[in-house]
């Protein structure tokens, strides 16, 4: 028997997801040095461990397999890495690996705990593994946390970024500070820069949800607190994006909300949500735009062959455009 276990989009409040606690996790090389280095020679071995960004701080990193340009998974705002790892798929979505291990098939792969964010253990808890950290985030803090998980741990560039939900801005403005460093992006149900003209008077409460979605760990200090605005305005004003591969999945169903969800920003929300995955489209050339019919918010979770497909797909494009 499956047991539901929350889930925070970083769209919206938090749903609920069917996974077993555990599932699809995958097999890992405990104990290993805080930045073991991935060199050519080393690219094959996993890895899953605490790494030294500086600070006194250190993020926790995994990662598996072989190949390049390698792949990097940033969850969705108050998400751990564990949404790479599961999978609940019904027909005539086939069963397939998670994104983790099934993106392992065929490139190098990397995930990491952002601090303060939510592990999908029984029960929920906040993640241990990476220091915590207190305070509202920016978007530029965010992002160079990235780079420096990436840089301390000698993970190979350059990277195919793979953002969900919010986490899809901290991957876009990563590769606007970066790309030197970026070979291509794919958005999984993402966040975008141009939501608060749907929600009118609306968008504070909107914000104000978005970091008070009435978990249990709403009044933490370390739960993960982020500046929405300031996000919006730091890619705005970043340079554009590099010139490479890009797609977009998009959900197809309504987000899985809690009964007694607050309709007046729900309803401005789902209007606004295919406008916000059409801009993300019109970022590159002959962008794909894939469809996860079927599916809420968590498109690597019920659809992960489409999300592995997508990854295997742009990172093909990358290559071939060396």
């Amino acid at each position: 028997m499956r047991q539901r276990v929350p889930l925070l989009t970083a769209a919206l409040v938090a749903t609920a997801l069917a996974v077993a606690p555990g599932c699809g996790s995958p097999s890992v090389l405990r104990g290993a040095p805080a930045a073991s280095p991935s060199g050519p020679g080393q690219a094959a071995r996993e890895f899953s461990g605490p790494v030294d960004v500086g600070g006194g701080r250190t993020l926790h990193l995994s990662c598996k397999g072989a190949g390049s340009p390698t792949v990097v998974l940033e969850s969705g705002l108050h998400d751990a890495s564990d949404t790479w790892n599961v999978t609940e798929t019904r027909p005539p979505v086939p069963k397939s690996p998670a994104v983790f291990p099934g993106v392992a098939a065929f490139a190098r792969v990397c995930e990491y705990d952002r601090p303060g964010t939510i592990r999908h253990t029984n029960p929920p808890a906040l993640t241990t593994r990476s220091t915590p950290v207190t305070g509202t985030r920016s978007l530029a803090a965010m992002a160079s946390d990235l780079d420096r998980v990436l840089t301390a741990a000698h993970v190979p560039g350059p990277y195919l970024l793979v953002g969900h939900s919010f986490g899809a801005m901290i991957t876009r403005l990563y590769a606007q500070q970066h790309p030197e460093k970026t070979a291509g992006l794919v958005f999984v149900d993402a966040f975008g820069t141009n939501m608060q003209p749907f929600f009118a008077a609306r968008w504070p409460a909107y914000l104000k949800l978005l970091n008070n979605p009435g978990t249990p760990f709403d009044a933490d200090p370390r739960f993960e607190k982020v500046d929405i605005e300031g996000a919006v305005g730091a890619v705005k004003a970043a340079k554009p994006l590099p010139k490479v591969p890009m797609a977009v999945l998009s959900k197809t169903e309504p987000f899985a909300t809690p009964a007694g969800s607050p309709q007046a920003v729900l309803a401005p929300l789902e209007r606004a949500w295919p406008e916000v995955q059409q801009a993300l489209v019109e970022l590159g050339n002959q962008t794909p735009h894939l469809l996860a019919t079927g599916s809420d918010h968590y498109v690597q979770v019920h659809d992960p062959d489409l999300t592995i497909g997508a990854i295997r797909l742009v990172a093909g494009r990358a290559r071939a455009g060396r």
